[in-house]
């Protein structure tokens, strides 16, 4: 090759990193609020900027795109059920869980969906030009099973909890791990049903080997509808969350709402494709947990007691698990258990998710009391009582329940992001009626409302600036 055609290329290699680098400016140069749609099958983007903004509280001026989650069908109608969305590490990529897969909601009104995640590309799902579009979408790859909630992206893989086993509410013990690049499954953890350190909470469960081996038949106490007494058969894993051992080791962590415990799991020997990795008895907590959050640290996981899918009974505290106690089996893996949007023992506040500030303390969306909870960790651990430190209410235009559902926290803990709204589905197909809460934890004050995301809006992320 000449000195010229070196120079030529060399220029050429320079023009492309540096307008891979202005790209990549503009995409970030502010803060957005990415939110899972649900029943409205799209990713909303929020200008966080613009959404603290006077003029624009109780608007959806903020909302700068609606990226569809998947190709539309033939008819035109939108396809796909995001209930979760997480970024891999340099927020370059949205990875979005498809509860049901790839359906239509107004059609599909039923429990066990095969779960399907989209491939999104953040700076095209931030863009005004593609709002209503799919181009945001880089490829949809199987989940692995039926009912997808938790999602964590790890180097080159995600971690995908299933809830729900073929179209029932009740069945699932699977967790997947999926390879990035192909997007095969290479590997899946199976809970026990069984056996030392589980528990099942309905005598009528029947046997089923793990890890399964075909043509071993299928467990027959199925439950397609909750309440129900064929509940507490199996697991079934909502949200994930890894945690860390003072052994240096990494614990995947579960929170199972079938069950009403919490699994402890070699995560190194999951992803080296051991389909069973519990290292200790579960630890059960006041009800079915489904929001689970590990601390910065990785020491502590907070995660909420939901309900109870046998007696429909909801729950109303956080359980504090102290991972290294979890992981030996040793007593008091329940480190703390803390009342929260409750003024009642007996009052239902359903806690919906967890997340944690900078600092160490958690935040708590309070769906049946329409709050949210702020739990100062250390006062918890302490045996204090009072660990609930603030409670924030929340509300909407019209006078209708907030509903909040899942909370996520800024880097700086600033601010926290909210999702909130009733699945309005059966009234309305077209119009979005879920909200977005921006709360300022330093006031402890709702600081903006954004209307018109999505329907029955679950999930929710922030890009931050400055990346």
């Amino acid at each position: 090759m000449t000195a010229a055609r070196q120079r030529w290329f060399a220029a050429l290699r320079c023009g492309a990193i540096a307008l891979a680098l202005m790209t990549a400016e503009a995409a970030f140069a502010k803060s957005y609020i990415l939110v899972a749609g649900r029943r409205d099958p799209r990713i909303y983007a929020i200008d966080f900027e613009a959404a603290l903004r006077p003029e624009n509280n109780n608007t959806p001026n903020a909302i700068v795109n609606r990226s569809l989650v998947g190709p539309r069908r033939l008819d035109g109608a939108l396809l796909g059920d995001p209930a979760n969305i997480v970024l891999s590490a340099d927020q370059r990529t949205a990875y979005v869980m498809n509860h049901h897969g790839l359906v239509v909601n107004a059609e599909f009104l039923q429990h066990g969906g095969r779960a399907s995640i989209s491939i999104m590309t953040v700076g095209k799902m931030l863009r005004r030009e593609f709002d209503d579009t799919d181009k945001a979408v880089e490829k949809i790859v199987d989940a692995g099973w039926f009912g997808g909630v938790g999602l964590i992206a790890l180097g080159d893989r995600l971690i995908a909890s299933s809830s729900e086993s073929w179209l029932a509410v009740d069945g699932s013990n699977r967790i997947s791990i999926i390879d990035i690049a192909s997007g095969g499954l290479i590997g899946q953890i199976e809970m026990a049903l069984t056996g030392p350190g589980t528990r099942q909470l309905n005598p009528d469960c029947a046997a089923y080997p793990v890890p399964f081996k075909s043509p071993t038949p299928p467990a027959t106490t199925y439950a397609f509808q909750g309440p129900s007494r064929n509940f507490g058969c199996w697991p079934n894993p909502q949200f994930i969350a890894i945690g860390r051992g003072s052994d240096g080791k990494r614990y995947l962590v579960s929170g199972n709402g079938g069950t009403h415990d919490v699994s402890i799991m070699d995560l190194d020997k999951a992803l080296a494709g051991v389909p069973v990795v519990e290292v200790a008895p579960r630890v059960p907590i006041q009800a079915g947990p489904f929001g689970i959050a590990a601390s910065p640290d990785g020491k502590l996981v907070a995660v909420t007691s939901r309900q109870n899918n046998i007696a429909g009974i909801e729950g109303n505290t956080i359980s504090l698990i102290d991972v290294d106690r979890a992981r030996q089996g040793l007593p008091g893996a329940e480190a703390a258990r803390i009342t929260v949007g409750a003024d009642r023992p007996d009052q239902a506040s359903r806690p919906f998710s967890v997340a944690w500030t900078p600092e160490g303390n958690v935040v708590v969306a309070n769906f049946r009391t329409n709050t949210v909870s702020v739990v100062d960790v250390r006062a918890a651990m302490a045996g204090q009582a009072g660990g609930e430190v603030a409670r924030i209410g929340l509300d909407r235009p019209d006078g209708t329940p907030a509903r909040p559902k899942i909370v996520a926290v800024t880097r700086d803990g600033r601010f926290a992001v909210v999702t909130g709204g009733d699945d309005t589905l059966a009234s309305s197909t077209t119009k979005a009626t879920g909200m977005v809460y921006v709360i300022d934890l330093r006031t402890r004050r709702v600081a903006a409302q954004v209307t018109g995301v999505g329907i029955d809006p679950y999930g929710v992320t922030v890009v931050e600036d400055g990346e």
